[in-house]
C-alpha cells in the first residue's frame, strides 16, 4: 500500500508541507547583519571568521563568499533607502517590525533593488531564508512586502520614497544616498557647498572600497610586493609604498601579510604618515612618537622610515589589547622600537622629549563609511561633544612631548570640521606656542588638497578614506 504524502501540520487535505531549502550563503548574510544589530558589531571584524567557518565545514566556494560579502555590506550601506522603501510597502512603523525580521526584508530588498539577482530568484530566495530563520508565519509576511518591491526598479522607488530636492534638499540626499541626514549635513558643510560635490562623495561612500596594501620600509618594496603579486595587484595611485589588490579575497591570507613584511592599509593613513614623516623639523631628528598607536599601521610604517633614517619610534596605545596588535605590526622591523601600554592624555614621558608626534585620535569615524558602512547609522551628533575634550586633549599632549621646532601631525578619520579644524583652531587658540605648517607641498602629486595649510582627503576625490591632518610645529 503506498504512503500518503504528509499533510501540512493542522491543515486536512493541504499540500504537502515542504521543508525549506537551507542556503547558506544567505543564513550566513543574516547571521552577520544580526551580529551587527544585536551586539554593535562591525562586519569587517563579524565576517572573515563566519567565511572561515563556511569554508572549513566544506562546499562554500569563493564566489559564495563574494555574494555573502556583497549581501553584508550592500545591505548595510543602502540600509536608509531600502527603510524607506520597506516602510512604504508595510501596514506598521518599521519600529514595530522585528528586527531579524527586517534584516530579512534587507536583504530581500538590496537583492531586488541593488544586485542583478533576476527578481524572482531573489523573491524566493529570501522567503526560504525567511522560512529558515523566522518560520512559516513571518515567511509570508516577507513574501508579500517582497512581491510589493518587486514591482518596481530603484529609481521609481527613489522618485516614490524621496522629497523633492529642491523642497528639501538634505532629506532628499539622506534618502536617495542613504546617509543620515545629520551626516549629509555635516559632509556638505566639511566640501563648502555644491550639489555635485556631496553628490560625488555620498555615492563614493557607498562604493565597495578597494584593498589597499603598504609594503612596510626595510621589509619590502613596492616594486618587490607588486612582483610577487602579479596581475592581482597595481601600484598605488599617491604613496610609494601602496600596492592596490584587483581582486576579492581574503588580503590575509597573502605570503607577504602573513609574514609580516605588508600589511592591509588604505592609502589615505599611508599619506598622513608620510606627509608627518617629511615635513622640516629644526635641529635633531632622532626620537618619533606615535601617541594613539593602535591598532598599529602607521605606526609600522612610522618605524620602517624611521629606521632608514636612525631614529627610533616610540607606539604608545591606551588599550592593552590594541598595542598587542601594535607590537605585532611592528614585529620584524629592521630598526629599534618600543611599544608601551600608555594614555596619551597623562603621558608617562617627560616633555620635549620627541621630534616628531603623530596623534591619530579617536573620532565619529565618518571618514571610513566605505569600510564600516554601520557606522553611519550607530553615531549621533551628540557623539561629537564626547570626542571633543579628548581630542584636544591629545593634541594639546602632544604639542607638549614634542620639543621646540620639532612637528606634531593631528590626524583624524573624520571630515567633520567639529573634529578637525575647529579642533586645531581652538588648541591653537588657548596654548599658543605652535604654527601651522602648510601640509599640502608634502604630498607631492597628490591633487586637490584645497587652500591648506592642513590637508582634507576624500574618497571621491583621492580614492582613500576621508583622512584628515594638520602639522603644528611647536615654537616655544
Amino acid at each position: 500500500m503506498n504512503e500518503q504524502p504528509r499533510r501540512r501540520p493542522g491543515k486536512p487535505g493541504g499540500k504537502p508541507y515542504r521543508r525549506p531549502k537551507k542556503d547558506p550563503v544567505r543564513i550566513l548574510a543574516f547571521e552577520a547583519l544580526r551580529a551587527v544589530d544585536e551586539r554593535d558589531a562591525y562586519a569587517n571584524l563579524v565576517l572573515p571568521p563566519l567565511l572561515r567557518r563556511a569554508r572549513e565545514q566544506g562546499g562554500f566556494e569563493d564566489r559564495d563568499a563574494a555574494l555573502a560579502t556583497e549581501l553584508v555590506y550592500g545591505t548595510l550601506r543602502r540600509q536608509g533607502t531600502y527603510d524607506a522603501v520597506i516602510a512604504a510597502c508595510v501596514d506598521r512603523p518599521l519600529r514595530e517590525v522585528d528586527p531579524p525580521v527586517l534584516d530579512v526584508l534587507s536583504l530581500g530588498a538590496h537583492q531586488l533593488l541593488g544586485t542583478r539577482i533576476p527578481s524572482h530568484a531573489a523573491v524566493s530566495a529570501s522567503v526560504e531564508l525567511a522560512r529558515v530563520v523566522l518560520g512559516d508565519g513571518r515567511a509570508k509576511f516577507v513574501n508579500a512586502v517582497l512581491r510589493k518591491i518587486a514591482q518596481e526598479d530603484l529609481d521609481s522607488w527613489l522618485e516614490r520614497v524621496a522629497p523633492p530636492y529642491d523642497e528639501d534638499p538634505e532629506d532628499h540626499l539622506s534618502v536617495v544616498h542613504s546617509h543620515p541626514r545629520w551626516v549629509v549635513s555635516a559632509l556638505w558643510d566639511a566640501l563648502g557647498g555644491g550639489r555635485a560635490g556631496i553628490e560625488e562623495l555620498l555615492e563614493a561612500d557607498n562604493e565597495r572600497p578597494e584593498v589597499t596594501l603598504v609594503a612596510r620600509p626595510g621589509r619590502i618594496g613596492a616594486d618587490a610586493l607588486l612582483e610577487g603579486l602579479g596581475d592581482q595587484a597595481l601600484p598605488g595611485r599617491w604613496s610609494p609604498y601602496a600596492v592596490r589588490l584587483t581582486e576579492g579575497g581574503e588580503p590575509g591570507a597573502l605570503d607577504a601579510v602573513r609574514e609580516g613584511l605588508a600589511g592591509v592599509q588604505d592609502e589615505g593613513s599611508q599619506l598622513v604618515a608620510l606627509a608627518l614623516a617629511h615635513a622640516p623639523v629644526e635641529g635633531r631628528d632622532e626620537r618619533w612618537l606615535d601617541g594613539c598607536a593602535g591598532p598599529g599601521g602607521k605606526a609600522a610604517l612610522l618605524a620602517g622610515i624611521a629606521a632608514e633614517r636612525g631614529a627610533v619610534l616610540l607606539a604608545a596605545e591606551k588599550q592593552p589589547h590594541r598595542a598587542g596588535l601594535v607590537a605585532q605590526a611592528l614585529a620584524g622591523n629592521p630598526g629599534p622600537y618600543q611599544v608601551v601600554v600608555a594614555d596619551g592624555t597623562r603621558p608617562p614621558w617627560r616633555p620635549g622629549s620627541f621630534d616628531r608626534v603623530l596623534v591619530d585620535v579617536p573620532c565619529t569615524g565618518l571618514g571610513a563609511l566605505r569600510r564600516r558602512p554601520e557606522a553611519r547609522w550607530r553615531r549621533r551628533p551628540d557623539d561629537l561633544a564626547g570626542f571633543a575634550p579628548l581630542q584636544r586633549s591629545l593634541l594639546e599632549k602632544a604639542l607638549d612631548a614634542v620639543r621646540v621646532g620639532g612637528v606634531v601631525g593631528y590626524a583624524t578619520c573624520s571630515p567633520h570640521l567639529a573634529e578637525t579644524r575647529a579642533v586645531v583652531d581652538d588648541v591653537l587658540a588657548h596654548r599658543g606656542g605652535a604654527e601651522l605648517l602648510d601640509a599640502r607641498p608634502l604630498l607631492p602629486g597628490v591633487p586637490a588638497l584645497g587652500d591648506g595649510p592642513d590637508i582634507q582627503l576624500w574618497p571621491h576625490l583621492h580614492g582613500t578614506d576621508a583622512m584628515y591632518l594638520a602639522l603644528l610645529r611647536r615654537t616655544d
